[in-house]
């Protein structure tokens, strides 16, 4: 299978159900519309909305609740990038080789237009209440999840330390680094393929599972990150390499060496795999697109 171009297919249908639930650009407050628009369009693999329909697929879920979460998950995950790339966090003026949000529609604007996504995420899974077709109590499962998981107990949580440790420049430990990378990086992914589980209906048992699978493909997926900050083709990556050491960033390499950290992606991968192989469902596709998030080259 070329997971590379199943990836890319797949990618294609989920960037189109979440432009399908964008609103229309139009009345006084198109300005912001435009914004939210540009960001959701500005590039991606849309690797989340696809983690969660092939989890609902994987437990034979059945109609289209899963498209307004799948648009929902991709309005927050574009949401929060909006905000790292403004001047108060990042301050990055591109991202995938274009303008960011903030560098086109001004500081302000792209602040909103954060804002804008993160509530309209939400009024975008709530239409699913209002779907006759839609098992009511699976959408409220899913919705709290999703909010838990984008969230101070989850993605903003990691954010905030994070930020704190790099503006007040407080040593980052090696616990610090993993709960960082647990919330920041791990907890949309979890939330992905969770909801993807639990809008088909899995058991409470299987969606523990999937939690578990996700959450290691998540802490893999960051320290592949890392190490290819150090190793990766910058021509493959699309950005130069080395970032972290000259920003005197720690990363997972800071403490373990390239080599161990190598060792951690190939451990947690395969625990994850072997973890999915428990469940009575398979999904090809879906366990090769893990191991490929985790052995990506960019």
């Amino acid at each position: 299978m070329d997971v590379k171009k199943e990836l890319s297919i797949r990618a294609s249908k989920a960037e189109e159900i979440v432009c399908k639930f964008l609103p229309a650009e139009e009345g006084m407050q198109k300005t912001i519309l435009g914004a939210m628009r540009y960001s959701v369009l500005a590039g991606g693999k849309r690797l989340r909305p696809v983690l969660m329909d092939e989890t609902f697929k994987l437990f034979n879920g059945q109609g289209e609740i899963v498209d307004y979460f799948m648009a929902a998950m991709e309005m927050i995950h574009t949401y929060s990038l909006v905000h790292d790339d403004l001047p108060a966090m990042d301050n990055d003026m591109l991202r995938r080789g274009k303008p960011t949000t903030h560098a086109v529609y001004g500081e302000a604007m792209g602040i909103l237009a954060g804002d804008a996504l993160l509530n309209y995420a939400f009024e975008t899974a709530l239409k699913s209440f209002e779907d006759p077709n839609v098992d009511i109590t699976k959408a409220g499962k899913a919705l709290s999840v999703l909010a838990k998981k984008a969230g101070v107990f989850g993605m903003i949580g990691g954010q905030v330390v994070d930020v704190e440790s790099e503006k007040t420049g407080q040593d980052i430990t090696e616990e610090k680094l993993d709960f960082i990378y647990e919330l920041k990086t791990g907890a949309l992914i979890e939330a992905s393929m969770m909801i993807g589980a639990i809008l088909a209906g899995a058991s409470d048992a299987d969606i523990s599972l999937v939690e578990n699978v996700s959450s290691k493909i998540g802490m893999a997926f960051q320290i592949q990150d890392d190490i290819l900050d150090i190793e990766g083709d910058e021509s493959v990556l699309g950005k130069p390499i080395g970032s972290d050491e000259r920003n005197a960033k720690a990363t997972y390499v800071t403490f373990a060496g390239i080599n161990k950290s190598k060792e951690e992606v190939k451990r947690l991968t395969d625990e994850a795999i072997e973890l999915l192989n428990q469940l009575p469902n398979k999904n090809e596709f879906l366990q090769e697109l893990l191991q490929y998030l985790v052995y990506r080259d960019n």
